[in-house]
Order: structure tokens, then C-alpha cells, then sequence
């Protein structure tokens, strides 16, 4: 069934497990994501970065049909919303969440902007994600990973200046690969969730290290944007059995496969099974 990302949220901060929501960018992955939620009796947020498909309007058509006929929770959330247009096509298309990104802008622009579109969002009933602080690129890792962290108490502030449902934080992980090791502020994170009531996000989760991530999730992080190491597990599976395909077009199954695998890795690592 098709949700708001709120009502998977709320119920994972409560219960203090996470939430993996994996960056989709096809049917395929939609269609992979769902399968593995619905085996596993897990909630399920899909990630759709904007720029990540020609047509934006026709892909949340198709995930929204595919989360409604789903048996479990599913969120389809925008992902780094990067203007106001993207935001209000998500919004036409049938977007259940957006995460409103405009932390690069000065905090009081990055208010304006957030507030101004979660009038508009919650006017139709859709929940808004925002970031404070910032995540940068995993290749710029060891120069960058002490810079934007979040400030709780501005943190604070900003929530309630905003409105926003969920609030990605800057903790200490990145986007994409790492050049160096990951390390992620866990004294910042308590200090965080002890000043902010709603759920909280962390981007850049691939690569971010298991037993970083799952205490993290146990610390209050509720949703973990995952992407890099789910579609370099359908690389891998396909390199390493690439032997075994017999007609071309079964080249894809194997990298789903590799997909499939790893969010469900996931899944269990953030206790998430067995919770839709």
C-alpha cells in the first residue's frame, strides 16, 4: 500500500529501528525493492533522485502503482529535491514524500524555502523530509568530513521554524564511495535526538560500515538512504556469474539479483524485518 513516509517513520522512531530506503531508478529496482519488503514483511521507502529519469512523472506513475498493489508499507519519496520545480512535479505525480534540499543556501534562505513548500506539501496531505548541515561527496571524504556537521540546537530551531517531518542530519558520512574512513559522530547524534522530536535521516549509508550503521539505527536514525552499495552488488554479482548466462537479456536478472541481496542485508541489519 501506498504511504505517507511519516506513518513508517513515526512507528520506526518509536520502535528504534530503521528504515532502509533505497535509491531506485527503473521498474526494475522498484519492482526488486517491493519484492524483497513484501518477503520479509518490511516497510519500505523508495528513494527517486530527480535527474536519475527522463521522465519523472511517467516512473512515479509506475511505483505508485506498484506500491499500492504491494502488501506492505511504501513510501515513494523524492530524493535531493534541488528546486521548486522539481518539488511541485513531485508533487503532480503522486510523490508520497519530498525531501526539500537546500542546505547549501544560508540557514535563514534555507528556512524560507523549506517552510514556504511544506505549506504546500502538507496541504495535500505529503510529508517533507529537509537536511541542516552538509553531505558531501565520499571521494572529497577525508578533506570534508568534518565540515556542515549539524548543530543541535539550531537543529532544533529549524524544525520548528520549518514544519518538516523528518530532518536529514550531517553526522559524518557522504555520498557515494569513500576515499578514506568513514567516522561518524555518535555523541553528535545523541545530542541531536535529544533536541529534535521527529524522526531523523542519514544519507550517504553505502559504504558507511555495518556496525556504524546499525548503531546509528539503534541510536534514532530512522531512515537510511542507501544506493551506491546496492547497484555495485548487481555489478558484482553479474561479473561474477556472468559464466553462467545463457541468453543476454538474463544479464539483468543477475544484477537484480545482486541488488535484491544486499538491500535485504539491510533490512535485517536495521532490524526492519517483520515490521510492516
Amino acid at each position: 500500500m501506498l504511504v505517507n513516509m511519516c506513518d513508517i517513520l513515526k512507528k520506526s522512531r518509536e520502535g528504534r529501528y530503521g528504515v532502509v530506503a533505497p535509491n531506485i531508478c527503473n521498474e526494475d529496482t522498484a519492482r526488486a525493492a517491493i519484492e524483497v519488503a513484501e518477503e520479509n514483511r518490511a516497510p519500505l521507502i523508495l528513494d527517486v533522485i530527480f535527474n536519475v529519469n527522463p521522465d519523472i512523472p511517467l516512473f512515479a506513475h509506475i511505483c505508485g502503482k506498484l506500491a499500492r498493489k504491494a502488501s506492505v508499507p511504501v513510501a515513494l519519496n523524492l530524493d535531493h529535491g534541488g528546486c521548486f520545480e522539481h518539488a511541485m512535479i513531485a508533487l503532480r505525480s503522486g510523490f508520497s514524500s519530498i525531501m526539500v534540499d537546500r542546505s547549501s543556501l544560508p540557514y535563514e534562505e534555507n528556512v524560507a524555502e523549506v517552510a514556504e513548500l511544506v505549506k504546500i506539501a502538507h496541504a495535500v496531505g505529503v510529508s517533507v523530509e529537509a537536511e541542516l548541515g552538509h553531505v558531501g561527496s565520499g571521494e572529497q571524504y577525508d578533506a570534508d568530513r568534518n565540515a556542515g556537521l549539524t548543530d543541535p540546537e539550531q537543529a532544533k530551531a529549524y524544525v520548528e521554524a520549518t514544519g518538516i517531518d523528518a530532518l536529514a542530519i550531517a553526522i559524518g558520512t557522504a555520498h557515494g564511495k569513500y576515499v578514506g574512513t568513514p567516522y561518524l559522530d555518535f555523541e553528535l547524534l545523541e545530542k541531536i535526538y535529544n533536541e529534535v522530536e521527529i524522526p531523523l535521516v542519514l544519507h550517504g549509508g553505502s559504504g558507511s560500515g555495518d556496525e556504524n550503521l546499525a548503531r546509528a539505527t539503534r541510536m534514532g536514525i530512522t531512515k537510511v538512504n542507501i544506493g551506491t552499495d546496492l547497484f555495485q552488488a548487481g555489478i558484482d554479482n553479474l561479473l561474477a556469474r556472468h559464466g553462467e548466462i545463457k541468453r543476454a537479456h538474463l544479464g539483468y536478472q543477475l544484477m537484480t539479483d545482486g541488488y535484491k541481496a544486499k538491500l535485504l542485508h539491510y533490512m535485517k541489519l536495521f532490524n526492519q524485518c517483520g515490521k510492516a
